[in-house]
């Protein structure tokens, strides 16, 4: 007997709705239904060039790697050159971890479309991690060329370039970290402690605790700039009659919550948090936050609303090299500050230096990141 599907129409017919309703669940953020209209579609006709490049697609988006590169493989044996079949497929391998293979994808998905700017900033991007500046350079100019992002472009290629010094901007780009810490949110806190050997919020900690004396804590009300998963709210929470988190990542503030340590979380930039909010503070923390914002002042300008007189400013940094002045951004995308640069505006600000100690952050790929831990005191 035959059915619907025996009949060619009817399939094609079948096939376009399952595809369309793709699109449409891919659009609205429904990525694992998207995923499985794909597949139906492809299912029903899986000669369609247009269902594997979305089927690609939308596997990378869900971090399903494995498949994305066997989708993007399946429509390139249909089309050889086909552009967005390479670039998926090269996305596919450089989220892998393969990356020998994955520059040569690049390569080949560009000698057939040169103007993928998206494909020329993540080239650069692996380029940069092989520690191959000068060629990460000259991707970002490329990418900057054919219309990728301008703001995250000008970022990387600031952090790679030799004129990186000059034209570096004052913070990292907010949807950058954004959608960093969003991707990272899951897996943050075990990678930090376990794989990193993260070190900011015990040293912090500590610190406060040296502080605490005569006519200093426990603290009233304490605020956690850029809190992310609250690695320090539960180190700081016995301490403060009231605590604070802030944070630009969604992902992040919704791990804060879980702990129960946290009596407000404010989704939010923190300068413009600084700025807007009625709150005052007695404590005010950053830990490992000022790596994605360079240029401090406007740090320091809206903290001098928030701050009350007698109130501590702890926080952490990556340390410069000797012969910066200001603040430098490094091949890594972070930032690092000097400690004379750290002092100017203590002292423009009418903060005292409490403390300052010379320790270890992190460590990374390569090796240990050695960091600033600093407390001010705010006069008057």
């Amino acid at each position: 007997m035959r059915t619907e599907m025996d009949d060619p129409d009817a399939r094609f017919e079948t096939a376009k709705q399952h595809f369309l309703a793709g699109l449409a669940a891919f659009e609205a953020g429904r990525l694992e239904d998207a995923e499985a209209s794909f597949v139906a579609a492809h299912t029903l006709l899986p000669q369609r060039v247009s269902t594997l490049i979305n089927l690609a697609a939308t596997r990378l988006q869900r971090g399903r790697l494995a498949e994305a590169l066997e989708s993007a493989d399946a429509l390139l044996a249909l089309e050889p050159r086909n552009p967005d079949g390479l670039f998926h497929r090269a996305t596919a391998l450089d989220r892998l971890g393969r990356p020998a293979d994955a520059l040569a994808a690049y390569d080949l998905a560009l000698a057939v479309e040169p103007r993928l700017g998206q494909a020329w900033s993540q080239r650069g991007s692996l380029l940069r991690e092989l520690g191959r500046g000068a060629e990460a350079a000259a991707s970002f100019e490329r990418a900057l060329a054919h219309g990728a992002d301008p703001d995250l472009n000008r970022y990387y290629l600031a952090a790679v370039s030799a004129a990186g010094a000059r034209d570096r901007p004052a913070t990292a780009p907010r949807p950058y970290v954004r959608s960093l810490f969003d991707a990272y949110a899951a897996q943050f806190d075990r990678h930090l402690q376990d794989t990193l050997q993260y070190r900011a919020p015990a040293l912090m900690a500590q610190q406060l605790q040296e502080l605490a004396g005569p006519g200093r804590g426990p603290w009233q009300s304490a605020l956690d700039l850029g809190c992310g998963t609250g690695l320090l709210g539960p180190l700081v929470k016995p301490v403060a009659a009231r605590l604070t988190g802030v944070d630009l990542s969604p992902a992040m503030l919704a791990q804060a919550g879980r702990l129960g340590v946290y009596d407000e979380l404010v989704l939010a930039d923190i300068v413009e948090h600084l700025r807007a909010t009625p709150a005052r503070h007695d404590l005010v923390l950053a830990a490992d936050v000022f790596i994605y914002v360079g240029a401090l002042e406007p740090v320091f300008d809206a903290l001098d609303m928030v701050l009350a007189p007698g109130g501590v400013f702890c926080f952490s940094v990556e340390e410069a090299a000797a012969d910066v002045a200001d603040f430098e951004l490094r091949a890594s995308l972070r930032y690092a500050h000097g400690e004379a640069y750290l002092r100017r505006l203590a002292a423009a600000h009418g903060h005292e230096l409490a403390a300052l100690q010379r320790a270890p952050i992190r460590t990374d790929q390569h090796g240990r990141i050695d960091g600033l831990y600093i407390a001010l005191v705010r006069g008057g």
